[in-house]
């Protein structure tokens, strides 16, 4: 039985940079140990890249009126036909290296450690920060090419702000509920974050054991070429969401962190108090508007910094 099941719903593979990063990103995941790998969708050339990348292939996921697949379609589509206990959505962008598999096995032997010791451990989610890399080449998959990457990202020093989630891993038991948010958009991701926090699950960064890589790309997939932030469906996801407050969650919201193969406590900064002190004040006062609390949690000399976050 596999560790992990990696799902994700790639864009159409007619752009040549497109079909090259997300080949690049989906055969890294399969050179991991015991994994397995579905995609989901009836994009142009899927078919054929899952057959070539001898990875499963699930094509009838359900969509919304604009034709863009639902995050609830892909949750139950994976639980469904995963073989292991641990599943994985994920960007089909994004390259993972065999320290992923190692944050994995560390975060699980932990949690296990101290389930006996503590409540709501039993649930949990990893993600992390990714570091954004340029890439014009397929990648050379011989001996040795997670070093030569790893290298190559470190000198571009691309780390990306907390605010960018692009993986969330979490045992089956865990979001069972998802509601129909539309792939490829803002919110749903925050969200994830929202939820985990709200259902007392443990949250961990792995940020400092691990390099997650974002192949860069433009937005010439969506409508006027624009980022998700400004399409018409983030609307529909935020509402789903619940609302502005549900998706300022981000990796600053996590309640741990994987560090020299240890969970600690994540280390205290200006962005984690102002947050930290963002979501008393909400549970405090719940019945205040969110831009209220917002102008109080959020002093104007550090507003302008903390909003870079939520471009």
């Amino acid at each position: 039985m596999p560790l992990i099941t990696f799902f994700s719903a790639p864009k159409p593979f007619t752009n040549p940079h497109i079909a090259m990063i997300q080949r690049n990103a989906i055969r890294s995941w399969t050179l991991l140990p015991d994994v397995e790998v579905i995609l989901l969708g009836e994009e142009d050339g899927l078919a054929e890249a899952a057959e070539e990348l001898g990875v499963m292939h699930i094509p009838h996921v359900t969509r919304n009126e604009s034709g863009t697949p639902l995050i609830s379609s892909m949750f139950q589509l994976a639980r469904e036909n995963a073989h292991s206990d641990l599943l994985c959505i994920i960007n089909a962008d994004m390259i993972l290296m065999p320290d992923f598999v190692e944050a994995v096995l560390e975060s699980s032997s932990l949690l296990l450690d101290r389930r006996q010791q503590a409540v709501g451990l039993q649930k949990f989610v990893l993600l992390s920060q990714r570091w954004d890399y340029d890439i014009t080449n397929p990648l050379d998959f011989a001996a040795g090419w997670e070093l030569r990457l790893g290298e190559s990202v470190r000198k571009q020093n691309q780390l990306h702000r907390p605010a960018g989630s692009d993986f969330f891993l979490f045992p089956k038991s865990c979001y069972t509920d998802i509601p129909n948010f539309i792939i490829g958009r803002a919110g749903w991701d925050n969200w994830m974050i929202y939820k985990a926090r709200r259902e007392n699950w443990t949250v961990i960064d792995c940020t400092p054991s691990v390099m997650i890589v974002h192949q860069n790309h433009d937005y010439s997939h969506l409508p006027g070429g624009k980022t998700h932030y400004d399409h018409p469906d983030t609307n529909e996801n935020i509402r789903l969401a619940g609302g502005q407050a549900n998706i300022r969650y981000t990796i600053l919201d996590s309640t741990h962190q994987l560090l020299d193969d240890k969970l600690v406590r994540p280390r205290m900064t200006s962005l984690r108090f102002m947050r930290t002190l963002e979501l008393i004040l909400r549970a405090i006062f719940f019945f205040l508007p969110e831009n209220m609390i917002e102008n109080v949690a959020r002093p104007k000399r550090w507003k302008k910094r903390f909003n870079k976050l939520f471009k």
